[in-house]
């Protein structure tokens, strides 16, 4: 009989066991999101697609979607909490996606960000400025689409922002109108990010003609150490005063430039510019990544953010490309814009500017766009902070 109790409790400490296993608690949820992050991994290593994003956050959606039993336990029935899941108070992952929650993570990159970023592209030729600006239109209009749609106006902004192509930016705003639907617009944002170059080009061709492909820009003039200098200085003021509600990610930003221009602070541009924004991307993309487990991620909202998203990224190619036919009109012979940087006003940086080089090659071996693209490029980056500011003021 002691044996038979022996080999009882055995039996039942088994099946506990295997009541803790994912092999368990496995769903098909599970599986398509298993299957999403190692498509990531393979777009990141096979085709070079923002490997630097990309496999932070698919390896992210490996490590959230191994189930975890979070149910009462099966002896004592209390809570089960086993610390290890990412929406599980006390765990580390927990901890670490605090960062992503709260904001903390996204001033921090653009920090790194500021520190990277040569502005004498639009500082050389404002008017690209305008292009940048121009290209916003996909958050506007995916929030307005967002809105049509049914969802409330703070998630619709949260969405829209997604047009920005600023994965940073997406977290920014939605942690702070929608955190439910943090982790649909975070990954979007950075998908489509890293789609770019698949994205972007049929617009381009389809908005374009042989000709107006064909246009030289004129080389950009050389800018001046104090011009560097003054540029931080006097974009912080401006944008902030217009919208104090960007400041956390645009002061950030004209930060880290002027710790890059001033030339007294190399080591903490080169700090800025290097590990700590290599440590918070790793954190942010992991976390991100972890934070779409099946149960939480795979919804019907989810689908039409990941739809709006799209979206969002056409119409704002649409609206840089068009700018600049439009824009041209009205300048002279010898002063016109190639509209093929049209598309690098979304803040993808560099990842817009080098489409717009490819894309301008094949028609033209000798056409360089890439630094004339980087205007548009840099001021996307400063407009879509400016968007979420003014969405976060009225809405939040």
């Amino acid at each position: 009989m002691e044996d038979q109790g022996f080999f009882s409790f055995i039996w039942q400490q088994l099946g506990v066991f295997m009541g803790y296993t994912s092999f368990t608690n496995f769903t098909l949820g599970n599986a398509i999101m298993i299957f999403i992050g190692l498509l990531f991994i393979f777009l990141a290593i096979k085709k070079g697609f923002e490997p630097l994003l990309l496999i932070p956050i698919g390896f992210g959606i490996l490590i959230g979607n191994i189930p975890i039993l979070n149910s009462t336990h099966y002896l004592a029935g209390d809570p089960l909490n086993l610390e290890v899941g990412i929406y599980q108070e006390g765990s580390v992952l927990n901890y670490l996606y605090f960062g992503v929650k709260n904001g903390i993570y996204p001033p921090l990159i653009f920090l790194g960000i500021g520190a990277l970023t040569d502005f004498s592209t639009i500082l050389s030729n404002p008017k690209l400025v305008l292009v940048g600006a121009a290209a916003q239109l996909g958050i506007f209009g995916a929030y307005a689409t967002a809105l049509a749609l049914g969802f409330a106006p703070n998630e619709a902004g949260a969405i829209g922002i997604i047009g920005g192509a600023d994965g940073p930016t997406a977290i920014f705003l939605a942690s702070k109108l929608a955190p439910q639907f943090l982790g649909a617009i975070a990954i979007s944002a950075y998908s489509y990010m890293a789609l770019v170059p698949l994205i972007q080009p049929p617009v381009m061709r389809l908005l374009t003609t042989k000709k107006e492909r064909l246009i030289r820009m004129k080389p950009p003039r050389i800018v001046s150490q104090t011009e560097k200098i003054l540029f931080p200085i006097f974009g912080l003021l401006l944008t902030c005063f217009i919208v104090p509600s960007g400041l956390p990610l645009l002061g950030m930003l004209f930060f880290g430039n002027i710790l890059k221009e001033s030339g007294v602070t190399k080591r903490l541009a080169l700090t800025a510019s290097g590990p700590l924004i290599d440590i918070v991307t790793i954190l942010l993309g992991l976390t991100v990544g972890a934070s779409t487990q099946a149960s939480v991620f795979l919804r019907v909202e989810s689908l039409s953010i990941f739809a709006l998203g799209a979206a969002s990224f056409i119409i704002a190619t649409f609206g840089g490309i068009m700018f600049v036919k439009i824009f041209n009109l009205f300048l002279k012979e010898g002063n016109k814009i190639n509209p093929l940087i049209g598309n690098a006003g979304v803040s993808a940086v560099p990842a817009s500017a080098r489409v717009s080089q490819v894309e301008g090659l094949k028609y033209d071996k000798t056409n360089h766009l890439l630094m004339h693209a980087m205007g548009p490029n840099v001021a996307g980056v400063i407009g879509s902070a400016v968007a979420a500011g003014v969405l976060l003021s009225f809405l939040y």
